[in-house]
């Protein structure tokens, strides 16, 4: 497993749900700076026809994604 810390840069409304945007975290607490110093850089964009599930995703808030082998 591979753990990601990011966060949520714009949530933006479409149709029932929303594309959402998350970037890795950079700074602001050592743990972030630790997740920053191995993840500098990317992006997660996620697209949701749920909006109760896209409402979960605050801008400015960061979030845990998890990366696990689906075999």
């Amino acid at each position: 497993m591979v753990r990601a810390k990011m966060t949520c840069e714009s949530n933006q409304p479409s149709g029932d749900g929303a594309t959402i945007t998350l970037r890795p975290v950079v700074d602001g607490s050592e743990e972030n700076k630790q997740f920053y110093k191995w993840t500098p850089g990317g992006n997660v964009l996620l697209s949701t026809i749920n909006s109760d599930a896209a409402k979960q995703f605050i801008v400015g808030k960061s979030y845990y994604v998890d990366f696990t082998l689906a075999e």
